[in-house]
Parts: C-alpha cells; sequence; structure tokens
C-alpha cells in the first residue's frame, strides 16, 4: 500500500523525481568505478609481486671511482660466482641464491631472428623468481659444468620465432652460436618496470663466459648480478642484513669502506606499492562517496518541500483515521524508493563507465560483487537516513493545524 502510494507521489513530479535520483546514480556510479579502478591497480600490483617472485632481493656489483669520476652500478664487477653458494651455504634464511650474467642479441630460427634479452645463470635462478617451465626441461649438471649449448626461452620469444610450432628441440642460434632449445618457460608477464619477463633467453652460466659475453674485466667467476630467494617465513631485513656483513667479509670491507655492492629488496619495495595502490583505492571510493551523501542531502532537501507542499493531505489522512507511524511510513518509503531506483540505475551506469575505462583507456578495472553491494546499500541507508527527518516531522503534524494550513 505504501509503496503504491510512494510511486504515485514520484509520478506526479517525475522531474523532480529524476533530478532528486541523479546525486544518488552519480554516486553510486562513481563509487562502482573508483572502487574498480582501485582493485584493478591492486590486482596490477599483486600480479607484479607474483610475476617477480616471492621474497626476493636482488645483488648487484657495486661502483668504481676513476680519477674522481664516480660510475654506475655494476662498474665495479665485484661479484664473484662463489659468493652466491657461499650465501647458500652460510646463511640459514637463504633458499637460493642465482649468479647471472645478462646481455640482449639477436635470436634467429630459420628465416625468423628476434632482438632478446639473454640471461646466463644456474638452475637456481627458476627457484628464486618461482619459474616453471610449460614444457621440456632444466639444465643439466654437464651442460653446467661444460658450457653446454642449450637454451630455455620466455613465451615472447617463442611466439616471435615458432608462432604456434613447438620449440622443444629445435637449433636457434643466438649471437651466432647455436642452441638447442630444451625447455619453454611459464607466463610472466610485464615487470614493474613495464618490461616483458617473456622476451627472454636462458643459457647455463658458464656457456654465457665461454660462448656469449665473455668473462666480465677478463675475471673467470666475475658476475654482474645474484638473485637471491629468502625461505617463506624468514625475516628480510634479517637475511639482508646477514647478505651485506657475509659480502663484507668476503670482500675484505672494514671500517667504515662502503660497500661495493648494492644490495635491494624488491618484494618491500612492490609491497610499498601494493599500499599505496590500497590507499589510492580507498581515497577514491571517499571521493566518491562524497556524492552519494551530496545525494541524499537532496533527497532530505526535496521531501521536506513534498511534505510541505502535500500539508494538508497529511491533515486529511491524519483526520480520518491514519496513523503517526502510517504517515512516517508513506514519505521513508518515498525517500526509499527515490534512492533504491537511483541505486539501480547507477549501477548499469557504473558498470558501462568500468567497461569504457578499461576498454578505451586500457586500464586495469576489477568489477566485484561487493562493490555493487555496498554501493546499493549504502544507497538505501542514505534513503532511510536522510528520508526520516522529513517523515518524521510529517508523521508529528496535528491534523487541525495541518487542515488549515494555506
Amino acid at each position: 500500500m505504501n509503496l503504491s502510494i510512494a510511486l504515485q507521489a514520484l509520478k506526479v513530479n517525475k522531474l523532480r523525481s529524476g533530478l532528486t535520483m541523479l546525486g544518488i546514480i552519480i554516486g553510486v556510479a562513481a563509487v562502482i568505478v573508483m572502487i574498480a579502478v582501485g582493485s584493478g591497480a591492486q590486482a596490477r600490483v599483486k600480479e607484479q609481486i607474483a610475476g617477480l617472485g616471492s621474497n626476493l632481493m636482488i645483488l648487484w656489483a657495486g661502483s668504481v671511482t676513476t680519477a674522481g669520476v664516480r660510475g654506475g652500478t655494476g662498474t665495479a664487477q665485484t661479484l664473484v660466482e662463489d659468493d652466491a653458494w657461499a650465501m647458500m651455504r652460510e646463511i640459514p634464511e637463504v633458499q637460493a641464491a642465482a649468479p647471472m650474467q645478462r646481455g640482449s642479441g639477436q635470436v634467429v630460427w630459420g628465416n625468423s631472428n628476434w632482438l632478446a634479452s639473454i640471461v646466463g645463470t644456474t638452475p637456481e635462478y627458476f627457484d628464486a623468481r618461482d619459474w616453471g617451465l610449460v614444457s621440456g626441461r632444466s639444465f643439466e649438471a654437464g651442460e653446467l659444468s661444460g658450457a653446454g649449448k642449450v637454451a630455455i626461452i620466455g613465451q615472447t620469444v617463442a611466439r616471435e620465432l615458432f608462432g604456434d610450432d613447438d620449440p622443444i628441440d629445435q637449433i636457434i642460434r643466438v649471437r651466432g652460436v647455436p642452441f638447442t632449445v630444451i625447455g619453454l618457460l611459464e607466463r610472466k608477464g610485464q615487470s614493474m618496470m613495464g618490461q616483458d619477463q617473456d622476451d627472454i633467453v636462458i643459457i647455463p652460466l658458464s656457456t654465457a663466459r665461454n660462448k656469449i659475453f665473455g668473462a666480465l674485466q677478463g675475471r673467470i667467476g666475475r658476475v654482474s648480478s645474484i638473485f637471491i630467494k629468502t625461505k617463506d617465513g624468514a625475516d628480510m631485513q634479517e637475511a639482508e642484513d646477514k647478505v651485506r656483513e657475509l659480502l663484507r667479509q668476503r670482500h675484505r670491507l672494514t671500517g667504515n669502506t662502503p660497500d661495493d655492492f648494492s644490495l635491494r629488496n624488491l618484494t618491500e619495495i612492490l609491497q610499498a606499492q601494493e599500499t599505496a595502490s590500497k590507499i589510492m583505492a580507498i581515497l577514491l571510493a571517499a571521493v566518491a562517496s562524497i556524492s552519494l551523501l551530496v545525494g541524499g542531502i537532496g533527497i532530505m532537501n526535496i521531501m521536506l518541500v513534498s511534505v510541505t507542499e502535500r500539508t494538508r493531505e497529511i491533515g486529511l489522512r491524519l483526520a480520518i483515521g491514519a496513523r503517526g507511524k502510517d504517515i512516517l511510513a508513506q514519505f521513508l518509503v518515498e525517500a526509499i524508493t527515490l534512492s533504491t531506483i537511483g541505486g539501480i540505475v547507477g549501477i548499469l551506469l557504473g558498470g558501462l563507465g568500468t567497461w569504457m575505462i578499461a576498454e578505451l583507456a586500457a586500464w586495469p578495472v576489477q568489477l566485484s560483487v561487493l562493490s555493487i553491494v555496498l554501493a546499493v546499500g549504502f544507497s538505501a541507508a542514505i534513503g532511510i537516513f536522510f528520508g526520516y527527518y522529513p517523515a518524521r516531522r510529517a508523521s508529528s503534524m496535528q491534523p487541525i493545524q495541518a487542515l488549515r494550513y494555506e
């Protein structure tokens, strides 16, 4: 009964009802879109964390100073392969340490060629990066010690060279040197810097030294970087301190002598990005919620006007036996109906806006049922909250005074 009366009252002033609902429509749509954008950003960061590998630190060689001129990171070439093995032996928190040499070069198969990143490393690299194989196998001991000409390739290299063909056991040429493809890596996607991690060819470290890059600064055993993975549950800061202490001992650095290496905890960096994205999502939702608040104030304003306009009607209903709670329910239902209809339209508009952002702006979005439920629930709550005062005012009128209202 109250619902039909409320709908009839809203039909009488369609334009006013539509304008009143506009604030709720915009508010609900904004909340849904902003939550979807914020959730998409969080999902993107989590994807980057998973793609990078968990509990990961990267160790780079330090810089060298010549005639007062300081070189960049890696110019000193102070890291050696044995540093990685020492970490695994002497630091309980370290699960894997993978020494690396990295460069780039042209990779050729038949009439196809592609410029890819080339990484010389050990099987510990796959453990450190949490990077499995789709097909094929990893390096064998003889291939590692004997500079075997075998390669494991990423998905991008496989696509560009082989298309839909199976790359396993095919012969490719890396910087003119023939290699047999023995494995295909799982897809990793983009790194936090936007680089394609799947655009990679991985070969044994000994092969990289002897066949591709040569020994760094002519010294056998030199590596450009080491990927370090700590065990699950290990204190990353404690592991970082132990790695730093061990390297200073091995490199004979004493007192205030600066480190001849650079150690970065990438997991902490990405977790900081995730925290920042969560804060951004909360702020976006909070800003969008202001529109709902404004819409609620609009509902209260219009309902107060409606109560004033219908004072004689209210007095007549009270005079013929309607109770105060009946009047309260009538106007409260009108306010809730306004906010609910606005919420439904807002959902449709929010879904459309989310789709347009994803398609036209290529921005990562994640539309959740929870955000829709929260937006509609919030809009209904606003209808109750802001509609209660006008409804209460209407129900507290005295019949005689209301009938005399001009």
